[in-house]
């Protein structure tokens, strides 16, 4: 089948986001599909030297063209450039027009894609939401926006929350039908055959975060916040164990991140956007990391929406051992060797402290929860399924 996987990797030129969506199109690729990449979400190119919206696309599109080169996917691209309408990868319209009216599923990850003609005829056309609770207050507090029709115009809806519809999930339904889901992660990208970094079993802690990434959301008389307010019950953690902590944690809107306060505290912090510029840069951050620490969102932790992050299984597949937050996920990924929860201060300190002392035991389970749940030609073809 030819499939069109959407995204934001030109849009944001992270390395996070990165991973995000590439990986989507390498899991639909190995399964045997002929894959393409589209970029048109309807807003203006980001430059993320000047930090705002920009009508000048070409550090986007550049970063763009080099990652589908580096990973072997040439020039199976299209950008649209909506401050003037042009494509860039495949630059001629008519030709844009007969690869979208060729394809049979549209995997419009991260709802990124922005409905027109020829996306809308595709005659499958998944939503991925990476983000529950948030999407569907959204949702669900304005059925009749037009981000509302432009989800009910697919024809399968996913989220990455794995509890909706359970017992006990506040996330609300919205009138549609969610099938869960997971981050694909193409293992080989992220386990090589080759030693782990020596210094990893004797380096830090880390996690890669905004403060908060947007203002909380009202929703049935109560308010769903970011990691700012999740980040808050744990300050201490630092206090509580003698290993260390290095997060590259992002300003949040408003650059409100208490920076002094934080390293008083013993958090050590880098700036992702000076440290994790791109993909590479991103993976090895992660790779050379004892182990992995990180809070959710608030609205995520208090909806039970069962999310689980797509950074964690990408540490996950570099054999790197997990320990986050509950936020549901527990009931649906058994939480075991490599992959530990917590809900409160002191039982992260305690799991952080079990990895710590069996670090071997919990390494290779990582791996092993890597390839049972997030192998990425599994989960495409689940998707598909």
């Amino acid at each position: 089948m030819r499939i069109i996987v959407t995204g934001l990797i030109g849009q944001y030129a992270f390395g996070g986001v990165t991973w995000d969506y590439i990986q989507y199109m390498l899991g639909f690729q190995a399964l045997g599909h002929d894959v393409w990449y589209l970029e048109d979400t309807g807003t203006w190119a980001y430059d993320p030297v000047k930090m705002e919206p920009s009508a000048e696309c070409h550090h986007n599109t550049a970063y763009l063209g080099k990652v589908m080169e580096d990973f072997g996917l040439g020039d199976r691209w299209i950008y649209r450039n909506a401050a003037d309408e042009t494509f860039h990868g495949v630059s001629d319209p008519s030709e844009v027009a007969k690869i979208l009216r060729s394809a049979d599923v549209l995997a419009n990850v991260s709802g990124a894609c922005w409905l027109r003609e020829d996306t809308a005829a595709i005659p499958l056309k998944l939503f991925l939401d990476g983000d529950p609770m948030f999407t569907h207050i959204g949702l669900a507090s304005h059925p009749g926006s037009e981000f509302a029709r432009r989800v009910a115009a697919h024809e399968r809806k996913f989220s990455f929350g794995l509890g909706i519809g359970s017992p006990g999930c506040l996330v609300p339904t919205a009138g549609f039908e969610w099938k869960p889901t997971v981050q694909p992660v193409a293992l080989d990208h992220w386990h090589p055959p080759r030693a782990v970094p020596a210094h990893a079993a004797g380096g830090c802690w880390t996690t890669v975060m905004n403060w908060a990434s947007y203002a909380p959301k009202e929703f049935e008389g109560r308010s769903y916040g970011q990691k700012d307010r999740e980040f808050e019950r744990f300050l201490d953690l630092p206090s509580l164990t003698p290993e260390r902590f290095l997060l590259a944690m992002g300003q949040g809107i408003g650059n409100k991140r208490p920076t002094a306060m934080l390293e008083a505290k013993g958090w050590g912090l880098v700036e992702p956007d000076r440290v994790l510029p791109d993909y590479r840069t991103y993976r090895d951050f992660l790779a050379s990391s004892k182990g992995e620490w990180s809070i959710a969102k608030n609205g995520y932790v208090a909806s039970r929406s069962g999310w689980f992050s797509c950074r964690s299984a990408c540490y996950l597949a570099a054999g790197v051992p997990v320990v986050v937050q509950d936020t549901g996920w527990s009931a649906h990924i058994p939480p075991q060797d490599g992959l530990m929860t917590f809900e409160n201060p002191a039982e992260a300190a305690t799991a952080i402290d079990r990895v710590a002392a069996d670090y071997e035991t919990h390494r290779l389970g990582a791996l092993r929860v890597a390839r049972e749940f997030f192998d990425a030609p599994r989960v495409c073809a689940d998707l598909l399924a």
